[in-house]
């Protein structure tokens, strides 16, 4: 049954939702790590306490994710820390902006659902290619059969409030990554305090995280992460009062205002994220805190071998995990399924924002003015 607003819990359901988002966080996370030589213990220890004081905020799974735009380039060309730092904290002050100035609500204004709804789809489909061609496979024969249970379990199992079947799959794949992976003794040999360090951002790297990093996140993170953030929130929690982009846009600046003194990561919410928490059983804050709880203990005890600790999640569960998020971000569209003109623009958003370069800032403004023009021409 929903929960009552306002309520946490930690039960079964909350623990289950706690792993949905699992999939898309923690490849980014530890890619950025190793791309990056990131401190491990600042990165996590930060995104615990941010996941913690988000669901205590919210009180709904409401997660903190990795910036996407902002891992693809780090991954891909390798940006120092300075420079990570520096973005994380350009990205909070320029969010900060959008939002005292009231430049948020009025794009809330501007941009209809259709556009949101195209940009989810561009969402569902960008995770279901990477959990078909690059998760699901990896493994090999023996990662299959790992894909082909846990998508079995979680089909049987999903929306059973008795036995969630994250926690199913999840310990499916400790064992598989035990006994097939050889993960274990390294991850406990270097096993130990870790405590994160103070860093001070710079001017000069804030500037180059700006033009790095915030220039080529802040489209993608105002469609998804506000946007479709709040728009999922009222399609999911609908007895709940309705969420503000203000508030969604405030939290997304103080938390990347407070990471980079952490040496954490730029991060963001996501409406993947929340459907990813939302389908595995979760209904309250308790499942981000769980994570939150779960972030902090890996960063404080095992912040020196998290590439041995992520061995424990192998992609092929992963992939199960990124496939149902899809799965359900793709079922958000069912309310424009009986208007073909709607149906089709979503479709369209949705390609454009899943395959074009910067696809998601052009979907969202391309997809606005044929909406919007639309939207005049029928009223003619």
């Amino acid at each position: 049954m929903p929960s009552a607003a306002g309520t946490i819990r930690f039960d079964r359901n909350e623990l289950s939702g706690a792993f949905g988002d699992l999939g898309t966080s923690l490849p980014l996370i530890v890619g950025m790590i190793a791309a990056a030589h990131m401190d491990a213990t600042g990165v996590l220890v930060a995104y615990g306490i941010l996941q913690v004081a988000t669901g205590l905020v919210y009180r709904m799974p409401m997660p903190v994710q990795p910036l996407k735009a902002v891992a693809a380039i780090v991954i891909a060309q390798q940006i120092s820390v300075d420079v990570i730092i520096g973005g994380g904290m350009a990205i909070g002050l320029l969010m900060l902006l959008l939002v005292m100035t009231g430049a948020l609500d009025w794009l809330g204004r501007v941009v209809p659902k259709v556009v949101v709804r195209g940009i989810q789809v561009g969402l569902a489909i960008q995770l279901g290619r990477i959990a078909v061609a690059n998760y699901i496979p990896s493994g090999g024969t023996s990662g299959y059969v790992l894909a082909g249970a846990a998508l079995l379990v979680t089909v049987a199992l999903i929306g059973n409030r008795r036995l969630p079947p994250a926690p199913i799959i999840i310990a499916a794949g400790a064992v598989y990554a035990v006994t097939v992976g050889g993960a274990g003794a390294s991850v406990l040999g270097a096993a130990g305090v870790h405590v994160p360090t103070l860093h001070v951002p710079e001017a000069s790297a804030i500037w180059q995280g700006f033009l790095l990093l915030s220039l080529a996140q802040i489209p993608l993170s105002l469609g998804n992460s506000v946007l479709a953030t709040r728009q999922i929130t009222a399609d999911l929690f609908p007895a709940r009062p309705p969420l503000t982009l203000r508030k969604i846009g405030l939290t997304y600046a103080v938390m990347n205002l407070f990471a980079p003194w952490f040496g954490g990561i730029p991060v963001c919410h996501g409406s993947g994220g929340i459907a990813g928490h939302y389908a595995f059983g979760a209904r309250t804050g308790g499942s981000v805190i769980i994570m939150g709880s779960l972030m902090l203990v890996a960063g404080l005890l095992f912040g020196g071998s998290i590439g041995e600790l992520a061995q424990f999640f192998p992609p092929p569960v992963l992939g199960v995990l990124l496939l149902v998020e899809s799965v359900s971000l793709f079922s958000l569209a069912r309310d424009v399924a009986n208007d073909a003109r709607s149906f089709a623009l979503v479709g369209f958003i949705g390609l454009i924002a899943a395959s074009l370069p910067y696809g998601y800032v052009v979907a969202l403004l391309l997809g606005t003015v044929l909406a919007r023009s639309g939207a005049r021409v029928a009223a003619r």
